[in-house]
């Protein structure tokens, strides 16, 4: 079981829809602002990169008026770099924020800048995390709304219990840690979170995304249905009365506004893969990747973490459960070759139960009101623990994961 899994990712908020222009000097820091252009948590963000530094930043904004977010790398001496922001004051209009970049760690310099309007210093060299964290805590820092995490669900093949197991993992989440949880069940056809949760709201998801105009914090907290003090579900209609056609952005509005409202969103995405699906995974913080140990769920796992691996470079690496292992008579990949050939551990096994789960189905339950002493609910509790980044996961992981390599004639490498 890879390590990986014990460092928890850094929660950096998404850069609003800002205009910012970056001025370098050097291919190196040109380089880490191009790369951090492409991360996902500035894709909202306009910026456009040029080279000459300070002073070609003062002779662009002579004729022309300054974007949002100006950052600037010098390798300047402190007087220099004085008489730079003194000359780009002249052109600054009203609520231009500046970022400014050198290679001196001197508080007497990061007090004057900061007295003379810079509104961050970033001391060089640095990655393109710090970078992204440095311009995202200029509209997210102190005295800022905070900022949930949202957490995508997502089966490599249909009906491999993705849906189920996001279901389970958002009824733990503020019932083992007490942390206030919304779940958006994106099946709008077909969706089951109504079903196991044994609610049948008049609304749910279909109000908001049909009516993007009237999309609101208040609209959306109509809308979610309370399966206890802290856990909200925005339901899908489960009918076909609509064709569920959907632009790619169609829910970005309510996922941000979840995300500024609830610490912890869970969103059941249907196996599927259009626009707005992709864009979804992609803009996650957390990716929950659910498999089957058969040839097409290896394949279409495959294809799925190369896409999110390519798209999300600066992120940690999703999380892979591996359910229905042990299938009676079934042949199986077994869970070290497909770890191998996806290049991913899975963070955990879920044995073939059907009784468990058809009766938490039927019942509208989750597995551990059905079965509270079940492994399975051990298995719940450490993706929530691991999703949600608030407890540290249990160094004892592994001794789950035993009983399923024991019957599988897995070693204990594996």
């Amino acid at each position: 079981m890879s390590d990986d899994l014990d460092v928890q990712p850094e929660q950096i908020a998404p850069i609003p829809r800002i205009s910012m222009q970056a001025f370098c000097e050097t291919p190196e820091v040109a380089q880490i602002v191009q790369s951090a252009i492409g991360d996902r948590r500035m894709e909202r963000a306009h910026v456009k990169l040029h080279m000459g530094g300070a002073a070609a930043a003062i002779e662009a904004y002579r004729s022309a008026p300054t974007p949002n977010v100006i950052f600037l790398e010098t390798t300047a001496k402190r007087e220099e770099l004085v008489d730079y922001l003194n000359a780009l004051a002249e052109f600054c209009d009203a609520g231009t924020k500046v970022l400014v970049s050198g290679r001196m760690n001197d508080i007497v310099l990061y007090r004057e800048l900061m007295s003379r309007g810079v509104s961050e210093y970033l001391v060089a060299p640095f990655t393109v995390l710090d970078f992204i964290r440095t311009v995202s805590r200029l509209y997210s820092g102190a005295g800022a709304e905070p900022v949930g995490k949202i957490v995508a669900f997502v089966g490599a093949k249909g009906g491999v219990g993705a849906s189920t197991l996001a279901h389970n993992v958002a009824w733990s989440i503020p019932r083992d840690f007490d942390i206030q949880t919304a779940l958006v069940d994106l099946d709008l056809g077909f969706g089951t979170a109504g079903l196991d949760f044994n609610q049948d709201p008049p609304q749910g998801i279909a109000e908001a995304v049909f009516a993007p105009d009237r999309v609101d914090s208040n609209l959306i907290d109509r809308l979610l249905s309370r399966c206890g003090d802290k856990l909200g579900l925005l339901a899908a209609p489960a009918t076909l009365d609509r064709i569920y056609d959907f632009p790619e952005t169609a829910f970005d509005a309510i996922i941000d506004i979840l995300r500024a409202s609830t610490p912890c969103v869970i969103l059941d995405i249907p196996h599927g893969w259009t626009a707005w699906m992709r864009r979804v995974i992609v803009g996650a913080d957390e990716i929950v990747l659910v498999a089957a140990p058969d040839l097409a769920n290896l394949r279409n796992a495959k294809s799925l973490l190369d896409t999110i691996r390519a798209a999300r470079p600066n992120d940690a690496k999703p999380k892979l459960i591996l359910n229905f292992v042990g299938v009676p008579k079934r042949p199986e990949i077994a869970a070290s070759d497909f770890a191998k050939a996806v290049d991913l551990d899975p963070m955990g096994l879920i044995g073939f139960e059907p009784k468990l789960f058809g009766t938490a189905a039927n019942n509208g339950q989750m597995i551990a009101e059905v079965e509270p002493a079940s492994k399975i609910n051990e298995t719940i509790l450490e993706l929530a623990r691991a999703v949600t980044g608030r407890a540290e996961i249990r160094k004892a992981r592994k001794n789950l994961l035993e009983p399923f390599k024991l019957k599988l004639g897995l070693s204990r490498a594996s």
